[in-house]
């Protein structure tokens, strides 16, 4: 996984004081003119909001829900609510936010052409945001400004907090037991498009690599069940030597499991089938589903960790104090 970035002090968030200070009014005029209340003029409240703009200064909405009677609102952006694993994420993350009297807005990017907007009216509601940010990060951190952010398992170093979610070591123990029960022709099925390898598929690629093998890498580019059957359909229509195919996740994994069942193919007699997530769907399917299983619920702690304490002050938006990782197992079924 990329290095972890270098510490960084803990930024100067402003304060209404600092603004009553800036503007030459007290604290609660300050209020008054951020939460749009009578009793002040024109002339008072666009001179509060101006300090306010100048400081970068966002009220908090621990201070908002004294004022308007609301509640700390927490946003959590996700790719695809159709993917068993958004809701599995989404699931933990209401629990764990509940129990700290959080409430969750829920943002569904699957739609490219409404996410700028999904996600940008999501920074307006909310005190902080954690969720997946892929490759328009730059975009929704410009669009989020003084949003404190968590992104979840981030492709390349982030700006800001982050929860790493590693299959490493479980990619190597995974390499390490298809040796052992005398694998030889192993196909790595990714979510990409040809020439652009995802990270995890890299990962395993080299795992195997180092282990003597020469796996082939097919790109399956939506990472559905539908892609997973389709591919692997593909793959055993004109590949005799296949013992083994590591599926990019269990979605797709589930579609490899439909494939070889429609063409007589055992598992995991004659091909051992591996996913990644550890869904607990994977263990309702027959046979269940060998996967690389990670603890969402580990995940969302540690996100929430970080972000009461970048709102408490307590933590910088940035640098190694604000990088956690999730580790995922290797979680040995049936189907290898």
């Amino acid at each position: 996984m990329p290095a972890t970035p270098p510490a960084s002090a803990a930024p100067t968030r402003a304060t209404i004081i600092d603004v009553a200070a800036a503007a030459g009014v007290s604290r609660q005029t300050v209020t008054r003119a951020m939460n749009g209340m009578s009793g002040i003029s024109a002339a008072t409240k666009e001179r509060v909001l101006a300090a306010a703009e100048r400081l970068a200064y966002r009220p908090s909405r621990f201070g908002r829900g004294l004022v308007t009677g609301g509640d700390h609102q927490l946003g959590l952006v996700v790719n695809d609510l159709r993917n068993p694993y958004s809701p599995q994420l989404a699931s933990a993350v209401y629990r764990l936010a509940a129990e700290q009297g959080w409430n969750v807005m829920l943002a569904d990017t699957t739609l490219a052409g409404d996410a700028d907007r999904i996600v940008q009216a999501l920074g307006s509601q909310t005190d902080v945001v954690i969720g997946y940010l892929g490759n328009r990060r730059e975009r929704w951190t410009e669009l989020l400004g003084s949003v404190p952010m968590v992104e979840l398992d981030p492709s390349v170093d982030p700006p800001t907090a982050a929860v790493w979610i590693d299959p490493a070591e479980s990619i190597e123990a995974l390499a390490d037991h298809l040796v052992a029960t005398g694998v030889r022709h192993p196909v790595v099925l990714d979510n990409s498009q040809p020439g652009q390898p995802s990270a995890r598929g890299v990962l395993m690629l080299d795992a195997l690599h180092r282990r003597g093998y020469l796996p082939e890498l097919v790109h399956g580019p939506h990472g559905t069940a539908e892609c997973g059957a389709e591919e692997t359909a593909s793959v055993l229509a004109r590949r005799r030597r296949l013992d083994a195919i590591l599926a990019f996740n269990d979605v797709m994994a589930l579609g490899v499991l439909q494939a070889c069942r429609r063409a007589g193919v055992d598992v995991p007699g004659d091909v051992r089938v591996v996913g990644v997530d550890g869904l607990p769907l994977g263990a309702l399917v027959s046979p269940t589903l060998t996967t690389l299983a990670v603890d969402l619920d580990a995940v969302a702690r540690e996100a929430l960790d970080l972000a009461l304490g970048m709102l408490a002050g307590e933590l910088p938006r940035s640098g190694a104090t604000v990088q956690r990782t999730v580790r995922h197992r290797l979680l040995v079924r049936e189907s290898a």
